[in-house]
């Protein structure tokens, strides 16, 4: 049996090879039905039925098995969900293992979470710096907002304050009311 950590560099040596395979796009259909519609079901059915609140049970039970260091923080209010991942454990173990094969792993949680905020009704704010550092915000598709500022939802837990979001020379990826991973603003650069 594969190990919970291992199955992280093997899922993106998955990504690589479905790629040179198939193509982008099977890389994409990978993402929608064997996580989105199949291994994540339970999440997506739970948010599908049940919005902000199925979001909050998915991803409190998730993350706090994933990363019960406290490495992220989940930020609901009426208007907004939001995470702030300060310690991705996925990301974080290929970079400790010098792993990177796929050109972006982090681009799986868009590819798999997108497609389903869509048929949930929701649309995302999100930033990933590369670094196992990111953050989220699904909002209902028909509100307005979107990319709050700096501490604005999440107060002192937001990623963005920390003084490693974005070292020298590092990047971020962004995505603005999105629903698809090919949506991004590829490496905005440091702001």
């Amino acid at each position: 049996m594969i190990g919970c950590y291992d199955f992280c560099g093997h899922y993106e040596w998955t990504f690589d090879w479905l790629e040179r395979e198939g193509g982008h796009e099977l890389v994409r259909d990978y993402w929608d039905e064997a996580i989105n519609h199949d291994s994540q079901r339970h999440a997506r059915d739970l948010i599908l039925r049940e919005g902000f609140a199925g979001m909050a049970k998915y991803w409190g039970h998730t993350l706090a098995e994933e990363s019960p260091e406290l490495g992220f923080a989940i930020t609901p209010t009426p208007e907004v969900f939001r995470i702030d991942m300060h310690d991705c454990p996925s990301k974080g173990f290929l970079l400790r293992n010098g792993l990177e094969n796929y050109h972006d792993y982090c681009d799986h949680c868009m590819g798999w979470i997108g497609p389903m905020m869509r048929e949930a009704g929701f649309v995302i704010d999100h930033e990933h710096n590369h670094l196992g550092r990111c953050w989220w915000e699904m909002r209902k598709a028909d509100t307005t907002g979107g990319h709050a500022p700096p501490g604005s939802v999440a107060g002192a837990k937001d990623v963005r304050l920390r003084p490693d979001w974005l070292p020298s020379g590092a990047q971020v990826d962004q995505y603005v009311k999105a629903t698809d991973p090919d949506t991004k603003q590829e490496s905005a650069g440091p702001r």
